[in-house]
């Protein structure tokens, strides 16, 4: 318990708890006469401690914690809890993200099994491993022998049912690709045993992933910034929510600069002496939010205004992924306008040149 400046008010220093946990942990309940304020996670009590020697005891880390809230007020978080949208949002969006990560990790597997034994077939069926009928197709025909015995008209008899516009010209892809590969890699038949397994995951996650979202949408359609939030182009249902559970209605950041900061937007500058200077890409930030905000980006580059904003920084010299980052940095500082005033997006016109 550390004493606040004002005699009448006093603020709990909750325990340290591992970073991970952050997201799924409800907030502590906030009682009445305190201030409750967020928990350190285990980085910030490892930044902050700055004591000598290598041991790690809990009553050592009690006293980094109370010494850091007595010494550095400024890096306790408030908990405002009177927006419980926004905390329950923690739940599925957390949810969601780790199904996400599944599919991701399922489909990296057959891409990384398929570039092993044969680089034409993954070149052709991997950027489609989110497609029902490559999932089906895996599901009966696992490996390149398989889908050259069973034939074309077989092939399109299982794809048709999915795909009916691309059945035959994916087939044809696929008997092309198995005819640019003339070596057969050994090991090349036990795709049929460990192939079809793991293609029955996308399905499955993709199934699983509705329940949360269901929940998500539901929940932003009662918070009252959702409109706000989905009226700028590239923000969808799940960045919108994403956004919420990050940065909420932004209250706690003071200027745009802050929240560019949090995610990991705004260049570093690094600078010693006369030999090193200049500014690099952040290396930490909050990950979640700036996946968000760098995706939500990518989907913006149909907008005009901010396919102007990318090809200005493309002639620029800048790569297309710096020219992402950039667009994501100028964005944020649109959401926090956006978010602080309660206005909605308004497309500007695209300055003559």
């Amino acid at each position: 318990m550390y004493s606040d400046p004002t005699p009448t008010t006093s603020s709990t220093v909750v325990p340290r708890t591992p970073s991970t946990c952050s997201a799924f942990a409800p907030p502590p309940t906030s009682r009445a006469g305190a201030v409750d304020v967020a928990p350190y996670t285990t980085a910030s009590v490892d930044a902050i401690r700055c004591d000598p020697g290598e041991a790690k005891t809990d009553a050592r880390d009690a006293a980094v914690i109370a010494d850091a809230a007595r010494t550095m007020p400024h890096t306790l978080r408030s908990l405002n809890l009177t927006d419980e949208v926004t905390a329950e949002l923690t739940v599925p969006v957390g949810s969601d993200q780790d199904l996400a990560g599944e599919a991701n990790r399922t489909g990296n597997r057959i891409r990384g099994l398929l570039t092993q034994f044969h680089p034409s077939l993954e070149r052709v069926l991997g950027p489609r491993l989110d497609h029902p009928a490559i999932t089906c197709l895996f599901e009966r025909h696992g490996s390149p022998q398989t889908l050259r015995k069973a034939g074309r008209r077989k092939l399109v008899e299982v794809v048709r049912p999915r795909a009916p516009r691309m059945a035959e010209r994916l087939v044809d892809d696929i008997f092309t690709a198995l005819g640019q590969q003339t070596v057969v890699v050994p090991g090349t038949n036990t795709l049929d045993v460990i192939v079809p397994s793991p293609a029955k995951s996308p399905a499955a996650v993709h199934e699983q992933r509705r329940a949360p979202e269901t929940r998500i949408e539901a929940l932003l359609e009662a918070h009252p910034l959702s409109q706000v939030l989905t009226s700028i182009p590239g923000i969808g249902v799940r960045t919108a929510a994403i956004l919420l559970a990050t940065v909420g209605d932004g209250s706690s950041f003071p200027s745009a600069a802050h929240p560019a900061s949090y995610a990991g937007l705004a260049p570093a500058t690094r600078q010693s002496g006369t030999s090193i200077h200049g500014e690099h890409a952040p290396r930490g930030g909050n990950r979640q939010l700036k996946r968000a905000m760098f995706l939500s980006a990518f989907a913006a580059l149909r907008d005009p205004a901010s396919r102007g904003h990318y090809a200005r920084c493309r002639a620029r010299g800048k790569t297309h992924t710096q020219s992402l980052l950039r667009l994501a940095r100028h964005r944020v500082s649109v959401l926090f306008t956006m978010l602080r005033d309660g206005a909605f997006h308004e497309p500007r016109t695209q300055r003559l040149a």
